[in-house]
């Protein structure tokens, strides 16, 4: 275990500047795709551009014969921003070592299209791969932060739209509570390094516009029937606001009686998954998320 390499990283985080209010979505946007175009992504993948149930989308695959399998991957970025190329550095990640093709999609964003905009175009693009031929045994639905909530929600609206449900669920701190109900969000106050619970707040109305925020597919951690649901990987860090989200879903699944794997990581950030490579964590976790999703695949 990398202390050292923890202690490090959050020394770093915790000093970096953070703006003192809101700013113009485009700058966030900027700024995000900044932050997230600093990390190093693998480049022993293929990238092509794609289009899936008529929104953009990247197909990536590994440089040989890919194994059998999708993995559909849904970027961060608060509902709001980023894109598929900022979440390549995860996205190929778990390709190069599962070796399974990924499709990652641009779904539509927020405040100009706001909840549940994304869902339908996750669910859109997860019946699109049916109707191209692949069998729900042989998709894995992934995603981080925003993305690990459309993993989520993505899959209930489409259970509850009557299509059968895809083979696991892998969400990297996944934002699963727009009520803010958890005791992380107080308790983790000034310990996580990414995020303030004012920051939050906002960041979650410009997502939901005038929709309320206690309703299931906005708030998945307390609201949410999971019954039969796939397994789900779920990977947080104790220094999260959004650690409880991701604890609070677990224990549902886990009542609903669903496989879960509740996967905590101490002393680490939001999505510490993308510091692979200079993070012993990170590039354990991703392991064990590559392992979960060839598990999944080889079971169905």
């Amino acid at each position: 275990m990398s202390r050292q390499q923890r202690r490090t990283l959050d020394e770093t985080l915790q000093r970096a500047p953070h703006p003192d209010g809101p700013a113009p979505i485009e700058a966030m946007r900027a700024g995000f795709a900044a932050l997230m175009g600093s990390f190093a992504v693998p480049t022993d993948v293929r990238r092509e551009p794609a289009t899936l149930a008529g929104r953009p989308a990247v197909v990536v695959e590994p440089e040989g014969e890919p194994a059998p399998g999708t993995i559909l991957y849904f970027h961060g970025g608060s509902f709001s921003l980023g894109s598929p190329d900022t979440a390549m550095p995860l996205t190929a990640q778990l390709v190069r070592r599962t070796g399974v093709r990924a499709v990652s999609l641009d779904y539509r964003l927020a405040p100009e299209h706001p909840f549940p905009a994304a869902i339908e175009d996750g669910v859109a693009a997860y019946r699109a791969l049916l109707d191209d031929g692949a069998t729900p045994g042989s998709i894995v639905v992934a995603g981080d932060s925003a993305g690990g909530n459309l993993a989520v929600t993505t899959t209930l609206a489409a259970r509850d739209a009557g299509l059968p449900v895809p083979a696991g669920i892998v969400a990297f701190s996944p934002a699963l509570d727009h009520t803010r109900s958890g005791a992380s969000m107080t308790t983790k106050e000034g310990i996580d390094p990414f995020f303030r619970r004012a920051d939050m707040d906002w960041m979650g109305a410009v997502y939901l516009g005038d929709q309320d925020a206690a309703q299931p597919l906005a708030a998945p951690a307390v609201l949410a029937d999971l019954t039969g649901f796939p397994p789900v990987l779920l990977q947080v860090g104790t220094n999260e606001l959004l650690l409880d989200d991701a604890v609070r879903l677990a224990d549902r699944a886990r009542d609903a009686g669903v496989d879960v794997v509740l996967d905590v990581t101490a002393d680490v950030p939001h999505v510490f998954q993308a510091y692979a490579g200079t993070l012993d964590e990170a590039d354990e976790a991703l392991d064990r998320a590559a392992l979960f999703v060839t598990q999944r695949l080889r079971a169905r």
